[in-house]
This record gives C-alpha cells, sequence and structure tokens, in this order.
C-alpha cells in the first residue's frame, strides 16, 4: 500500500506538539493517548495492531501486529485519525514530556529506523510498527532500554520524540561512539548497536553511571537525548515524598501550616 504523504507543522519549545495537515482521505496514526486535538472531519478510529494495513494473513497477522507492539511495551491497539471532509483538516499530536518531536522521512533513511520503544509519537498511515530485539546476549541481559527497540519500516513520514535536547551524528564506517543506554534515541540498521561493559566496577559504584554502556559504530546517523524518560522519572521518584505524601511532610514554613504540625497538633493528632 503507498504511503499518504502528509504536511506538518511542529509548534512548541520544551513541550512540543505536531499539527499534521491531512488532505481529503488521507490518515495518520497515533499512539493511544497521544493526540492533543483533531478538526470536525477528521474520524478517529482505534483498529488492532499498528494500523499499517500491511499484515498479511488476516486474523494471524493482525495478531502478530499487535503482538509485536505489546512486546516493546505499547497498546495493543493503534489509533488512526482519517480524514472524510473534502477538504484539508488538521490533527495534532503532543509530546508527552519535555523534549524535541523530530520528524523522520523514511524514504530519505533507507525505509527502515530503529528507536527506543517509546520514541514514537504517530506517523502517515502506511508505516509498520515493528520489534527489533538486539541479537547480542549480553545487550539483552544488561541493555535495558536498548535491548528491545521498535522498527519503523515504509516509506512516509514518522514523528518520534526524544527527551531534553537532541542531537544528531553521523558516524564514518569504523567510527564508534559510547552512549548512554538511555541516551540513544534512533539509528539506522547500518549501524552497528551493542552493549560494553564499562571494566570497573568502582566506576559503576561510585561515579554515579551503569556498568554498561551502548557502543555504536557507523556508518550511518544515530540520534541521541540528553534527558531519557528513565532518567527524569528517577529523579522525580527521589525528590517525591516516601511516605505517602502525609501532612507532616514538606518544607520547614510548610510544617508550621494549617496543613503541617500545627494544624495536626489542633486537629487531635497526637501519634
Amino acid at each position: 500500500m503507498a504511503m499518504d504523504v502528509v504536511d506538518y507543522e511542529i509548534k512548541g519549545a520544551e513541550m512540543q506538539f505536531v499539527e499534521v495537515e491531512l488532505d481529503p482521505g488521507e490518515a495518520a496514526i497515533g499512539e493511544a493517548g497521544s493526540m492533543m486535538f483533531m478538526e470536525a472531519g477528521v474520524q478517529m478510529d482505534t483498529v488492532f495492531g499498528d494500523g499499517s494495513q500491511q499484515q498479511g494473513g488476516g486474523l494471524f497477522g493482525k495478531l502478530l501486529g499487535a503482538g509485536k507492539r505489546l512486546i516493546t511495551g505499547e497498546s495493543l491497539f493503534t489509533t488512526i485519525y482519517t480524514n472524510q471532509a473534502g477538504s484539508k483538516k488538521r490533527v495534532a499530536f503532543a509530546a508527552p514530556y519535555p523534549g524535541k518531536i523530530l520528524p523522520m522521512d523514511l524514504k530519505q533513511l533507507g525505509g527502515t529506523l530503529i528507536c527506543q520503544k517509546d520514541a514514537f509519537l504517530c506517523a502517515a498511515r502506511g508505516v509498520s510498527l515493528g520489534i527489533a530485539i538486539q541479537q547480542k546476549l549480553g545487550v539483552g541481559f544488561f541493555g535495558g532500554e536498548g535491548f528491545i527497540m521498535q522498527k519503523l519500516d515504509g516509506d512516509g513520514l514518522a514523528f518520534v520524540h526524544a527527551g531534553g535536547t537532541v542531537v544528531r551524528r553521523e558516524l564514518k564506517a569504523g567510527e564508534t561512539l559510547l552512549i548512554d543506554t538511555g541516551c540513544v534515541v534512533a539509528y539506522t540498521p547500518g549501524v552497528d548497536f551493542e552493549i560494553q561493559y564499562v571494566g570497573k566496577i568502582k566506576t559503576a559504584l561510585f561515579g554515579g553511571e551503569g556498568l554498561f554502556l551502548a557502543k555504536v559504530t557507523g556508518p550511518g546517523p544515530v540520534w541521541l537525548q540528553s534527558l531519557p524518560f528513565s532518567r527524569l522519572a528517577s529523579r522525580i521518584f527521589a525528590a517525591a515524598p516516601q511516605r505517602g505524601g502525609s501532612r507532616e511532610e514538606g518544607s520547614v514554613l510548610g510544617g508550621f501550616g494549617a496543613g503541617g504540625l500545627l494544624g495536626g497538633v489542633l486537629g487531635g493528632d497526637d501519634e
């Protein structure tokens, strides 16, 4: 099936969203919960699998496509947004956390892009969402985010989201880069991806880094993010109250407020 060719506009700075313009009959696919708004005339339909309409074998093909999405941690279902009106309509998809939305022209990238399993945001109808499981055993045990990744196939536009600041590095043949496993956003199949042991236990224990790094070797482009979601989540968890958010917690001043220590005494809390 031919890919839909869509126009788009990315808006915002830290919290971006992308507006996709659909001609009559064109459609876009998006992850569940990523839609921000859509204009009247756009019909939303939830389908089983990745919505690429390239899955052969009837029910078996759909089950296979849905199973691939389940393995990567995504929903079994994908939402398709189709323009049923007689004029151009727009649908917008929002980034889930601060970062950048990257437009990826799969045709220019050779037809395939491998990205982190939570990076995919939306795409033109016809892009197939699959999985890329790293072949080397060490990656499976120690790769963390880099073990099971998403594979986007097709010749249309796909949009992926990355956290913080994003940089694209063009690796020459044989050129190697060592990266934190969570900071790898995407790369093309020509790039060799493996996990390398840091080598020093004390570096991992006292240096604040992991025992393993991603080793990528060219040729091909690699996209890196400065703020992986796992790192952001761990910092938020570390800063959050760990006792269920009781009213005795908070700042020193807050402890003497109406909901703090004084409030607890007046309210009869004598524990």
